[in-house]
C-alpha cells in the first residue's frame, strides 16, 4: 500500500497549484511552478511553499481513518492506503489548530466527531492498572490474587463463595427431577405394551 494524506490548503492556493497541475507547457524553471514542503524538527509544524510565497502548515491526525481508492477502468476499485493524516495549509492570518488531533472530519457529517461519535477515554487510576496486570500475571503463571490495599488498610481478597450441597440443579427442579430428554432419546427405548 502506499503512503497517502490529505493537503488543505486555502481557496486561492488550489486553483495556484491546480493551474500549475494542468499547464503542460509550464517548464521546470519556471518561478511559479515549484512546491516545496518542509516540516520543523518536532514534525508536526512547518511551511508550505508555493513559488515565491510561503504558507503556515500543520499536520494533523484524522478523528478517523479515511481510506482511497483508484481505478483503471471505472469499474473496480483498488484499495491504495488508509489516511490517518491532514496537513492543513494555513494564509498569515490564520490562527494555528490546538492540539495533534483534526477537532473535525473531512465532510460537514463529521463535524466534531471525536466528542459526538465517540466515547471518553475512561480516568483509570495508575496504580490501579499496575494492580490488575499485576494480579493477572499472578493468575496466568498459576497463583492467586495478592492482597490489595483498601481504604488504607489491607485487606485480603476474598475467595469465591463455595456452592451449597444441597441446592438442586436446575435442571431437576424444572423436569419434576427427571433427566432432560430429546426426540431421538425417545426412539433408543423399548416401547411398552
Amino acid at each position: 500500500m502506499e503512503e497517502q494524506f490529505i493537503l488543505r490548503v486555502p481557496p486561492s492556493v488550489s486553483e495556484r497549484i491546480e493551474r500549475l497541475l494542468n499547464d503542460s507547457s509550464a517548464s521546470s524553471s519556471s518561478e511559479d511552478a515549484s512546491l516545496d514542503l518542509s516540516f520543523t524538527e518536532d514534525g508536526r509544524s512547518g511551511t508550505f511553499q508555493i513559488g515565491n510565497e510561503k504558507f503556515s502548515a500543520s499536520l494533523l491526525d484524522l478523528p478517523t481513518v479515511v481510506e482511497s481508492y483508484k481505478t483503471y477502468d471505472d469499474n473496480v476499485l483498488i484499495k491504495t492506503a488508509d489516511i490517518g493524516q491532514i496537513i492543513m495549509v494555513r494564509e498569515e492570518g490564520d490562527p494555528a489548530p490546538e492540539g495533534i488531533e483534526c477537532k473535525h472530519g473531512l465532510t460537514p457529517p463529521m463535524r466534531d466527531a471525536r466528542k459526538r461519535r465517540f466515547r471518553r477515554e475512561p480516568d483509570l487510576n495508575p496504580e490501579l492498572v499496575q494492580r490488575v496486570e499485576k494480579d493477572l500475571l499472578n493468575i496466568m503463571s498459576g497463583g492467586t490474587v495478592e492482597n490489595h490495599i483498601h481504604g488504607g488498610e489491607r485487606v485480603k481478597a476474598n475467595p469465591a463463595p463455595a456452592p451449597k450441597p444441597d441446592a438442586i440443579p436446575v435442571e431437576a427442579a424444572v423436569n419434576n427431577g427427571e433427566a432432560e430428554r430429546s426426540d431421538s432419546d425417545d426412539s433408543l427405548e423399548p416401547e411398552e405394551n
